[in-house]
């Protein structure tokens, strides 16, 4: 879909916030819903669309747990199922700030090397590790996760979180980080899809998919099966894929 027709079907969209109440409305979104226990599909079918504005934080919410909890817990679980110990060297494609970097790399007592194409979020990612305490054992990369500054076989373990997805090409990418990863070792990601039940010829699905494209600032969401089928082409194994699908009320003022 173009993206002129993207806007066309996310109606209601625009305005502005000043940073002085990022804070607030984050406290205000998570105080407004209702969480219940959350159930994983491992089947990865049984999610048709993903809701705008939760999956964006890459977790789900179990009952009691606040969105910092489920953050952690979600970027524990990561580094449980890449297998990290003590002394890998890691690799974050698209890492942002470096929030999971920081909180992976101390989980696991690992080196992670975070890669940005945003000179601005690399500054402020190399403060954040020092006021952590974590710039021993975290840094940054300037580069295009396309076309990766190391050398083949650099890598025990890679992830990416909502990275890969905005990829011009799945294939492209996921060779690439085929090609830095040892061999035998594995890659891991939180990615944007599709599933096989989401109907394009229905306007709702269509405007949920097109406010997260423009949420998100991403080209086409790829059909999960697009995506497997691109890992398998770079060379991968797939082990094992799930969706999360939270089950949620949202409040009046939301």
């Amino acid at each position: 879909m173009s993206k002129a027709g993207t806007l066309d079907l996310a109606s209601g969209l625009g305005g502005k916030i000043d940073k002085t109440q990022v804070l607030s409305a984050v406290e205000k979104l998570t105080n407004t819903m209702i969480w219940l226990p959350a159930f994983m599909s491992l089947d990865g079918e049984n999610l048709s669309i993903l809701q705008p504005g939760i999956a964006s934080f890459s977790s789900v919410l179990w009952n009691g747990e606040s969105l910092r909890e489920s953050i952690k817990r979600h970027e524990h679980f990561l580094s449980l199922q890449l297998g990290l110990k003590p002394g890998h060297k890691v690799l974050d494609v698209g890492c942002g700030i470096g929030g999971p970097l920081r909180e992976i790399a101390r989980f696991s007592s690992t080196s992670v090397m975070g890669l940005n194409n945003n000179e601005y979020q690399i500054a402020r990612g190399k403060e954040l590790n020092c006021i952590a305490g974590m710039d021993k054992s975290c840094d940054f990369v300037k580069a295009d996760f396309m076309k990766m500054p190391f050398p083949d076989n650099s890598f025990d373990a890679v992830y990416a979180i909502e990275a890969t997805c905005h990829a011009p090409d799945a294939y492209g990418c996921y060779k690439e980080i085929y090609r830095v990863l040892k061999p035998g070792q594995c890659f891991a990601a939180y990615e944007w899809c599709m599933t096989d039940s989401f109907d394009p010829h229905n306007q709702e699905h269509q405007k949920i998919k097109a406010e997260i494209e423009i949420g998100d600032g991403l080209p086409d969401i790829r059909l999960t099966r697009q995506c497997l089928e691109a890992l398998k082409q770079a060379g991968f194994e797939v082990n094992s894929y799930f969706s999360l699908l939270p089950f949620f009320l949202i409040g009046d003022e939301i």
